[in-house]
């Protein structure tokens, strides 16, 4: 009886991707899952493009979409908005780039059920290249750098954060509140934290657990821009920021701790520089990976720098609770 199922809400936020968005929206009105047990919200951060005439038209065509508008940048705030909006008692996020397999809401959900201390679900994370990747792609990028993951067939039911990112995660509504929703993004310019690694820690202290889905497969369509140096240089950039707060948050280190790893990344950066030339010199494609690591190094120096200097970062990276600012929403 599809009533047994639980209900759940799929949260989409985008930014000027409307094309992008229909193929989205496409594989999940495709879903097996019963239609009368899931709803789509779509959440637009405050796009520049026709992004949210075009929610409003598909919201027209297909009665489960429901439309939102979040005007603070950030994705954790439409992620969080469309949180506190939705009526499901299980929340599936996914993004603006992602095609989902027809029976990807059917078999995600079931391990709800396996294991009710869990909380936090992901599956398979697969490609689909606009273009052929270079071998280098292939070689070192088909991992969280493209938040690719691919465990396997099977289903794993674990204590720790098995590779969960936000582009395809399934969260218990109630431990999601509990949690207090996503910390700040990396892609926003004020806010910069840890997003679904800092959801994941928060839900891992109040004793959940994690499972990985194998046969709960979405593709990530990842475009040639993607394809380059210049991504994994932003990208290694934004972990370097995300790794701080991170650890901040962990460590809470004083002011003299702080310091001392300001010096030991600021010496690091000049480590993956010799790192990168020599390997360069030799053919070895890891050269990539070096240099990419001297704006990791350089962006945890400049974060611990702020950390440092700014007490009023200090309070903001230790901030727990991101759903009390998410009910000021436009709809």
């Amino acid at each position: 009886m599809t009533g047994d199922k639980p209900f759940v809400s799929v949260i989409i936020p985008t930014y000027n991707r409307s094309s992008l968005l229909r193929q989205t929206v496409e594989t999940f009105i495709a879903q097996t899952y019963p239609a009368d047990r899931w709803e789509l919200i779509l959440v637009d951060n405050n796009s520049t493009d026709n992004t949210w005439s075009v929610i409003q038209a598909m919201a027209v065509r297909e009665d489960r979409i429901r439309p939102l508008r979040e005007l603070r940048k950030g994705a954790h705030y439409a992620r969080n908005s469309g949180a506190m909006m939705a009526r499901g008692s299980i929340l599936y996020f996914t993004d603006d780039d992602m095609l989902a397999d027809p029976a990807l809401l059917e078999n995600i959900v079931e391990v709800f059920d396996a294991d009710r201390r869990v909380a936090s679900v992901t599956g398979k994370v697969l490609p689909r290249w606009d273009t052929e990747p270079p071998a280098w792609v292939l070689k070192h990028l088909r991992n969280s750098l493209l938040s690719l993951n691919d465990l396997g067939e099977a289903t794993i039911i674990c204590d720790e954060d098995p590779g969960v990112f936000s582009c395809h995660q399934a969260v218990r509504r109630e431990a999601f509140i509990e949690a207090g929703g996503f910390n700040p993004d990396t892609n926003a310019a004020l806010f910069t934290g840890d997003n679904e690694t800092g959801l994941n820690i928060k839900l891992r202290k109040r004793g959940y657990r994690f499972a990985y889905v194998g046969t709960a497969v979405t593709r990530h369509m990842i475009p040639q821009s993607r394809m380059t140096q210049q991504y994994l240089n932003g990208r290694m950039a934004d972990q370097g920021f995300c790794d701080s707060y991170t650890d901040y948050r962990s460590i809470r280190p004083g002011r003299g701790r702080l310091a001392r790893r300001i010096v030991a990344h600021s010496a690091l950066i000049g480590v993956s520089a010799i790192k990168a030339g020599a390997r360069r010199v030799v053919g070895d494609t890891r050269w990539r990976l070096d240099l990419a690591r001297i704006w990791y190094h350089r962006n945890r120096a400049v974060y611990d720098a702020r950390l440092f200097s700014d007490e009023h970062w200090r309070k903001f990276a230790l901030r727990d609770n991101w759903l009390v600012d998410a009910v000021e929403v436009k709809q």
